[in-house]
């Protein structure tokens, strides 16, 4: 459907609400499997190591194809690539739920991946489109409140579907919401109006898509395999040696899939740099404060559970208020007290020991998710402000893309350092939680939480000296 600017300015909460479907579907299907995990591996009879792979593929395919639908995206348009991308996400979603094997759920998930991938890469872009530049904090914002809900309603619902049906329940229930998303989306998005007849860089996709699933394969395969090994190393040569050729290539032709002049705009460069250190540092506690609570308390799963939904419970209260606030007040500053609760907020994590009570714990985790909520909108709305219409598309899912590698090297990072710290402290060489040494697990996680809170600074700082350039700039 074609809107004039009027009608579109009309309807943009509507137009936001389907959108914002993209997001919660996809976050909502990454916390809800990862519940059932232990029952999908009983019921298809396979290993922990085999079963991980459903987590894993899915991740990887994402982080190397959306790029790819950012830029398609910004050729057909992003309404075709993000109604769509609910239509494949609903069909591996269908299989997911009829599979019988492992191998037939990993590529049902790769498809799922590839339809989650296309509404990652438009829902910003599509924001930043409807929204003028007053509002879009706001819009922003209530797409972080998204992101909070899903991954705070996973577990609980996995959770109780498992229990109630099956393991299979889980996946079933995208597929209404999938179609509807689809239908909504047909009558309610804007469509595109076409920009340019640019050809799409095949070569530049393939070696880029290449690089991430060698970079992707190799951290999150390195814990188990060891980082010594031989295929390990390989890789991520095989990845350091794509992501160059990939550089030199779109420099090249004539019209690359990422146009790196946007790397120009030191805002969009800080901002994304940012943005990755925001998610390494987040996804530090997000994997090792689930072994502190339920190894080194001795909490129940339930109430572990319980304790995990206070960080997206604040970040869904103050995203939305934060985006509203950096349409008033400007994004910057609102960016820089966000790192600096999310830095507070680590080093306090610091000194959690084994007689701290759940009052403390809340405390803590409620500071880095106040910061976490503060930081994300205005930054957000930072990253898309800088780009052209015709790159928003891109844009999008450059930052998308940030966020995945953020958490991946957050996750691959924070393991090293705390099985490397339990080794060193213990004497011999240790790769999972010991019993009856709960003092060399806090010593561990105080070192990495430590460590995060320096990682951050650095977001501090250049987030600083942009504020100071740009009052530089004004004066």
């Amino acid at each position: 459907m074609i809107y004039s600017e009027g009608e579109v300015n009309n309807r943009k909460w509507l137009i936001l609400s389907v959108v914002l479907l993209g997001p919660f579907m996809s976050t909502l299907d990454s916390s809800i499997v990862n519940v059932a995990l232990p029952t999908i591996a009983e019921k298809l009879e396979v290993g922990m190591g085999a079963i991980q792979w459903i987590v894993t593929s899915y991740l990887i395919v994402i982080s190397s194809s959306i790029l790819i639908f950012g830029r398609i995206a910004d050729l057909k348009g992003k309404k075709l690539v993000y109604q769509y991308g609910f239509l494949i996400f609903s069909i591996g979603s269908l299989f997911c739920g009829l599979s019988k094997t492992i191998a037939m759920l990993i590529m049902s998930r790769v498809i799922q991946a590839i339809g989650a991938a296309m509404t990652m890469s438009c829902s910003q872009a599509i924001i930043t489109s409807v929204f003028p530049q007053n509002e879009r904090g706001r819009a922003l914002g209530l797409s972080g409140t998204t992101v909070a809900l899903g991954t705070m309603l996973g577990p609980p619902i996995g959770g109780i579907m498992v229990w109630a049906f099956n393991w299979e329940s889980i996946f079933l229930i995208n597929i209404p919401i999938g179609i509807a998303a689809f239908i909504l989306g047909a009558k309610l998005l804007p469509k595109d109006i076409k920009i340019n007849e640019e050809s799409f860089d095949i070569a530049g996709a393939l070696i880029f898509a290449f690089g991430i699933v060698a970079l992707f394969w190799a951290m999150l395969s390195a814990e188990t395999m060891g980082w010594r090994n031989k295929y390990i190393i390989v890789s991520f040569i095989a990845a350091i040696i794509s992501f160059i050729l990939f550089y030199y290539c779109e420099k090249r032709v004539a019209h690359p899939m990422v146009d790196f002049t946007m790397f120009h705009n030191k805002l969009f460069t800080v901002s994304i740099f940012c943005a990755f250190i925001s998610f390494t540092v987040l996804f530090c506690t997000n994997i090792i404060h689930p072994f502190y609570l339920q190894s080194a308390l001795n909490i129940s799963s339930e109430k572990a559970g319980l304790l995990m939904m206070i960080y997206p419970i604040f970040v869904a209260v103050v995203a939305p208020i934060s985006g509203y606030l950096s349409d008033k007040i400007g994004s910057e500053i609102l960016t820089l007290i966000g790192l600096v609760l999310i830095t507070l907020g680590l080093i306090s994590m610091s000194f959690l020991n084994l007689n701290s009570s759940y009052l403390s714990i809340i405390l803590r985790v409620a500071i880095i998710g106040i910061g976490n909520g503060l930081f994300q909108s205005p930054n957000n709305s930072l990253v898309m402000s800088t780009a052209l219409r015709h790159k928003l598309g891109i844009a999008a899912s450059i930052n998308a893309l940030t966020r995945n590698l953020g958490m991946v090297f957050g996750i691959a990072f924070s393991l090293t350092l705390l099985y490397n710290r339990m080794s060193s402290k213990i004497g011999y060489p240790v790769n999972s939680f010991v019993k009856g040494r709960e003092d060399v697990f806090i010593y561990a996680m105080s070192f990495v939480y430590r460590t995060a809170g320096v990682i951050s600074l650095i977001g501090i700082v250049l987030t600083l000296l942009r504020l100071t350039d740009k009052k530089k700039g004004t004066n």
